[in-house]
Protein backbone atom coordinates (compact mmCIF):
# COMPACT_ATOMS: atom_id res chain seq x y z
CA UNK A 1 0.00 0.00 0.00
CA UNK A 2 2.76 2.50 0.85
CA UNK A 3 4.38 1.94 -2.56
CA UNK A 4 1.04 2.74 -4.24
CA UNK A 5 0.81 5.92 -2.18
CA UNK A 6 4.34 6.95 -3.15
CA UNK A 7 3.53 6.45 -6.84
CA UNK A 8 0.33 8.46 -6.50
CA UNK A 9 2.28 11.22 -4.73
CA UNK A 10 4.73 11.57 -7.62
CA UNK A 11 1.82 11.95 -10.02
CA UNK A 12 0.04 14.40 -7.69
CA UNK A 13 3.09 16.66 -7.52
CA UNK A 14 3.77 16.38 -11.27
CA UNK A 15 0.23 17.53 -12.13
CA UNK A 16 0.45 20.30 -9.46
CA UNK A 17 -2.48 18.92 -7.47
CA UNK A 18 -1.14 20.76 -4.42
CA UNK A 19 -2.03 24.18 -5.85
CA UNK A 20 -5.63 23.89 -4.62
CA UNK A 21 -4.37 23.47 -1.04
CA UNK A 22 -1.82 26.27 -0.74
CA UNK A 23 -2.36 28.28 2.45
CA UNK A 24 -0.32 29.56 5.41
CA UNK A 25 0.38 27.81 8.70
CA UNK A 26 -1.97 30.21 10.49
CA UNK A 27 -5.62 29.07 10.71
CA UNK A 28 -7.86 31.59 8.95
CA UNK A 29 -10.70 31.08 11.46
CA UNK A 30 -8.37 31.14 14.48
CA UNK A 31 -9.86 27.78 15.45
CA UNK A 32 -8.43 24.48 16.67
CA UNK A 33 -10.47 21.28 16.66
CA UNK A 34 -9.47 18.31 18.82
CA UNK A 35 -11.20 15.22 17.53
CA UNK A 36 -10.91 11.49 17.02
CA UNK A 37 -8.82 9.81 14.35
CA UNK A 38 -11.82 7.68 13.27
CA UNK A 39 -11.82 7.23 9.49
CA UNK A 40 -15.50 8.18 9.30
CA UNK A 41 -14.52 11.70 10.33
CA UNK A 42 -11.71 12.22 7.80
CA UNK A 43 -13.96 14.13 5.40
CA UNK A 44 -17.21 14.30 7.39
CA UNK A 45 -15.83 16.43 10.24
CA UNK A 46 -14.54 19.38 8.17
CA UNK A 47 -17.55 19.17 5.83
CA UNK A 48 -20.04 19.18 8.73
CA UNK A 49 -18.22 22.12 10.34
CA UNK A 50 -17.94 24.06 7.09
CA UNK A 51 -14.14 24.06 7.23
CA UNK A 52 -11.87 24.17 4.23
CA UNK A 53 -8.11 23.74 4.00
CA UNK A 54 -6.42 26.50 6.00
CA UNK A 55 -9.40 27.35 8.22
CA UNK A 56 -8.46 25.46 11.39
CA UNK A 57 -5.85 23.36 13.13
CA UNK A 58 -7.31 19.87 13.36
CA UNK A 59 -5.66 17.68 15.99
CA UNK A 60 -6.64 14.02 16.01
CA UNK A 61 -5.96 11.10 18.30
CA UNK A 62 -7.72 7.98 19.52
CA UNK A 63 -10.89 9.27 21.17
CA UNK A 64 -10.24 13.00 20.74
CA UNK A 65 -8.92 13.11 24.29
CA UNK A 66 -6.50 14.97 26.49
CA UNK A 67 -5.62 12.07 28.78
CA UNK A 68 -3.05 14.01 30.76
CA UNK A 69 -2.36 17.73 31.13
CA UNK A 70 1.03 17.21 29.50
CA UNK A 71 0.22 14.87 26.62
CA UNK A 72 0.80 15.61 22.93
CA UNK A 73 -2.79 16.78 22.32
CA UNK A 74 -2.50 19.44 25.03
CA UNK A 75 0.93 20.45 23.73
CA UNK A 76 -0.52 20.86 20.23
CA UNK A 77 -3.35 23.03 21.55
CA UNK A 78 -0.92 25.26 23.43
CA UNK A 79 1.22 25.64 20.29
CA UNK A 80 -1.94 26.46 18.31
CA UNK A 81 -2.86 29.21 20.78
CA UNK A 82 0.54 30.78 21.41
CA UNK A 83 2.29 30.27 18.08
CA UNK A 84 -0.53 30.17 15.55
CA UNK A 85 -3.12 32.62 16.88
CA UNK A 86 -5.93 30.21 17.82
CA UNK A 87 -8.65 31.92 19.87
CA UNK A 88 -11.28 29.16 20.01
CA UNK A 89 -11.03 25.42 20.61
CA UNK A 90 -13.66 22.81 19.81
CA UNK A 91 -13.40 19.36 21.41
CA UNK A 92 -15.40 17.09 19.11
CA UNK A 93 -16.02 13.48 20.10
CA UNK A 94 -18.33 11.27 18.05
CA UNK A 95 -21.00 8.62 18.32
CA UNK A 96 -20.00 4.94 18.28
CA UNK A 97 -16.36 5.72 18.99
CA UNK A 98 -13.99 2.76 19.13
CA UNK A 99 -12.19 4.30 22.11
CA UNK A 100 -15.40 4.07 24.11
CA UNK A 101 -15.12 0.88 26.16
CA UNK A 102 -11.55 0.29 24.94
CA UNK A 103 -9.76 -1.90 27.43
CA UNK A 104 -6.10 -2.32 28.31
CA UNK A 105 -6.77 -5.99 29.10
CA UNK A 106 -7.92 -6.52 25.53
CA UNK A 107 -4.97 -4.54 24.14
CA UNK A 108 -2.58 -6.55 26.25
CA UNK A 109 -3.95 -9.81 24.87
CA UNK A 110 -3.46 -8.60 21.30
CA UNK A 111 0.03 -7.39 22.11
CA UNK A 112 1.01 -10.70 23.69
CA UNK A 113 -0.30 -12.52 20.59
CA UNK A 114 1.93 -10.33 18.40
CA UNK A 115 5.11 -10.83 20.36
CA UNK A 116 5.20 -8.24 23.13
CA UNK A 117 6.38 -9.96 26.30
CA UNK A 118 5.26 -9.70 29.92
CA UNK A 119 8.80 -8.55 30.67
CA UNK A 120 8.27 -5.58 28.34
CA UNK A 121 5.12 -4.59 30.22
CA UNK A 122 7.00 -4.79 33.53
CA UNK A 123 9.90 -2.70 32.19
CA UNK A 124 7.48 -0.01 31.03
CA UNK A 125 5.71 -0.02 34.40
CA UNK A 126 9.04 0.30 36.24
CA UNK A 127 9.64 3.45 34.17
CA UNK A 128 6.52 4.94 35.76
CA UNK A 129 4.10 4.46 32.85
CA UNK A 130 0.60 3.43 33.90
CA UNK A 131 -0.38 1.32 30.89
CA UNK A 132 -3.77 0.56 32.40
CA UNK A 133 -4.61 4.27 32.23
CA UNK A 134 -2.66 5.15 29.07
CA UNK A 135 -4.29 2.46 26.92
CA UNK A 136 -7.70 2.48 28.59
CA UNK A 137 -10.60 4.09 26.77
CA UNK A 138 -13.59 5.87 28.23
CA UNK A 139 -17.06 4.60 29.02
CA UNK A 140 -19.23 7.71 28.68
CA UNK A 141 -18.69 9.96 25.66
CA UNK A 142 -20.40 12.99 27.19
CA UNK A 143 -18.36 12.74 30.38
CA UNK A 144 -15.18 12.23 28.34
CA UNK A 145 -15.84 15.47 26.44
CA UNK A 146 -16.53 17.29 29.72
CA UNK A 147 -13.24 16.06 31.22
CA UNK A 148 -11.24 17.04 28.14
CA UNK A 149 -12.85 20.49 27.93
CA UNK A 150 -12.20 21.01 31.64
CA UNK A 151 -8.55 19.92 31.32
CA UNK A 152 -7.97 22.28 28.38
CA UNK A 153 -9.92 25.21 29.83
CA UNK A 154 -8.23 25.03 33.25
CA UNK A 155 -4.73 24.07 32.14
CA UNK A 156 -2.23 26.27 33.98
CA UNK A 157 -0.59 27.28 30.68
CA UNK A 158 -3.79 27.94 28.70
CA UNK A 159 -4.63 31.57 27.96
CA UNK A 160 -7.75 32.55 29.91
CA UNK A 161 -9.26 34.41 26.93
CA UNK A 162 -9.46 31.26 24.76
CA UNK A 163 -12.96 29.84 24.29
CA UNK A 164 -13.15 26.06 24.80
CA UNK A 165 -16.36 24.19 23.99
CA UNK A 166 -17.24 20.51 23.67
CA UNK A 167 -19.40 18.64 21.17
CA UNK A 168 -20.40 15.19 20.00
CA UNK A 169 -20.79 14.72 16.25
CA UNK A 170 -23.01 12.02 14.80
CA UNK A 171 -20.69 9.66 12.90
CA UNK A 172 -23.25 9.24 10.12
CA UNK A 173 -25.11 12.55 9.71
CA UNK A 174 -22.51 15.02 11.00
CA UNK A 175 -25.08 16.61 13.35
CA UNK A 176 -23.42 18.36 16.29
CA UNK A 177 -24.68 18.28 19.86
CA UNK A 178 -23.05 20.63 22.36
CA UNK A 179 -21.94 19.14 25.67
CA UNK A 180 -22.63 21.55 28.52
Amino acid sequence: MIEDILQYNKEFVARKGYEAFVTTKYPDKRLAVLSCMDTRLTELLPAALGLKNGDAKIIKNAGGLVISPYDSAMRSLLVAVYELGVEEIMVVAHTTCGACHMSFREFKGHMLERGVTEETFETIRRCGIDLDHWLEGFHDTTESVRRTVDTVRHHPLMAKDVTVRGFIIDSVTGALEEVE
